[in-house]
C-alpha cells in the first residue's frame, strides 16, 4: 500500500509539472530522492513514462474534437485546417525525433545528472523573465494557427529538441520559443501541448521497448494508480494554464524555476558533501 500511495504523490506531480513550464524532470528527481519507490531503479524508469502517457492522454482528451480531422460535426473547410494543424505539429517535431532517435541513450547517460537538470531550470527561468520584459506592452503578431509559418514552425521545434536536456521543461522551452518569435501566449501554449503528442508518445514508446512488459502485480498496480492520477491532475493543470495566461505573463514560472534550481544545488551539493 506505501507504493501504492507513493504512485499518488509521484502522478500528482507529474500532472502539474508536465504543463507547467517549470521542468517535470527538476521535481521528479527531488521527490524521488525524497520517497523512492521500493520497486528498483529500472522499474522507476518505467514507472516515468508511464505517468507521462497519462499526462499526454489528458491532451488528447481535451482537444479531441480540435484535433479530429474525421469530426462529423466538422465541416469539410474545418476538415482541412484541422489536418493543416496536423502538418503544422509533424514539422514541429521533425528536430526533437531526428535527435531523439539518433541520441536519446547518449543524453540519458551523459546529461541526466543534477547539475545539468539545476543549470537549465535557472537558464530557462532567466529567460522567462527576460523574454516577458522584451515583450511587455507589445501586441503578438502571430494570435492564430494559420499564421504560423513554416520558419516559426522549425524555430519552435528546435527550442523543443533542445528541451531533451534534463530540466529544460519541453514546455517551458517551446512556449519561450514561440514568445521570442511574437506568438502569443495563447497559441503557444496550445501549439506546445499539441507538440507534446507525438513527442511524448514517441518517446514513451522507445522506453517502453526498452524495459519490456514483464510486471508483478503490485507493480501494474502501481503504473496504472499513477497513469490514472496524472491524467486527472494534468486535465486540471491544463485548464488551470490556460486560464492564467489570458490576464498574466509567465514571469511567475521563471522566478519559481530560479528558486528550485538554486534548491537542487543546495540539496545535492550538500549531500555530496556528507
Amino acid at each position: 500500500m506505501l507504493d501504492i500511495l507513493k504512485a499518488v504523490i509521484f502522478g500528482i506531480v507529474e500532472g502539474i509539472t508536465e504543463w507547467l513550464p517549470v521542468s517535470s524532470t527538476g521535481h521528479i528527481i527531488l521527490l524521488d530522492e525524497l520517497i523512492r519507490l521500493g520497486q528498483g531503479e529500472e522499474f522507476m524508469e518505467m514507472f516515468e513514462v508511464v505517468i507521462q502517457l497519462g499526462a499526454i492522454l489528458a491532451v488528447v482528451v481535451l482537444y479531441f474534437h480540435r484535433l479530429n480531422p474525421f469530426s462529423p460535426k466538422k465541416t469539410e473547410k474545418q476538415k482541412r485546417m484541422t489536418w493543416q494543424i496536423w502538418f503544422k505539429v509533424f514539422i514541429g517535431c521533425l528536430p526533437a525525433g531526428i535527435i531523439g532517435v539518433l541520441f536519446n541513450e547518449w543524453i540519458d547517460t551523459h546529461l541526466f545528472h543534477w547539475p545539468v537538470v539545476a543549470a537549465m531550470l535557472i537558464v530557462y527561468g532567466v529567460l522567462f523573465i527576460i523574454v516577458e520584459n522584451y515583450q511587455k506592452g507589445k501586441e503578438p503578431a502571430v494570435t492564430k494557427m494559420s499564421q504560423l509559418t513554416l520558419p516559426m514552425i522549425l524555430v519552435i521545434g528546435v527550442f523543443q529538441m533542445l528541451a531533451m536536456i534534463p530540466g529544460t521543461s519541453r514546455s517551458g522551452a517551446t512556449i519561450v520559443g514561440a514568445l521570442m518569435i511574437g506568438v502569443s501566449r495563447s497559441l503557444a501554449a496550445d501549439y506546445t501541448f499539441f507538440l507534446a503528442i507525438p513527442v511524448m508518445f514517441g518517446a514513451s514508446a522507445l522506453k517502453l521497448i526498452k524495459f519490456g512488459f514483464h510486471f508483478t502485480a503490485l507493480q501494474a498496480a502501481v503504473l496504472l494508480v499513477g497513469m490514472a492520477v496524472s491524467f486527472i491532475v494534468s486535465v486540471v493543470a491544463i485548464k488551470f494554464l490556460l486560464r492564467y495566461i489570458q490576464n498574466n505573463d509567465f514571469k511567475i514560472f521563471g522566478y519559481y524555476r530560479i528558486i528550485l534550481g538554486v534548491i537542487v544545488i543546495l540539496f545535492f551539493g550538500i549531500r555530496s558533501m556528507l
